[in-house]
């Protein structure tokens, strides 16, 4: 046997071991198939159990949501107006230090006289 004819074997062997994989894989999918039609009735009903309960857990989440935005904002306000007076302050320390600023670059790129 010539070396073209054995890798002709060889092609033909995998080939066909291919062949029966796909088979397998095959035969495989129609008993899920055939099983899953079995137990359609059972699983549907599961996921409409699963589906009702989740649409209740929902609910719930969407309750302790608005709680807590309730509980947040609230919170926010209250700390909002103990920082205002010290921000309020802040920006004018900020403005004059600006201010300052541009004075000592002034001063410093200035005209010479």
């Amino acid at each position: 046997m010539n070396q073209t004819e054995k890798f002709m074997e060889e092609q033909k062997s995998t080939a066909k071991e291919i062949e029966k994989v796909l088979k397998e894989i095959g035969d495989k999918i129609e008993e899920l198939v055939k099983k899953g039609a079995d137990a359609g009735l059972d699983v549907k009903e599961e996921v409409e159990n699963k589906i009702q309960e989740l649409k209740k857990n929902k609910t719930t989440l969407e309750e302790e949501l608005k709680k807590g935005k309730a509980l947040l904002e609230r919170e926010f306000n209250e700390r909002k107006e103990e920082i205002e007076p010290k921000l309020r302050e802040s920006k004018g320390f900020f403005l004059e230090g600006f201010k300052q600023f541009g004075l000592a670059l002034k001063a410093l790129f200035g005209k010479k006289n």
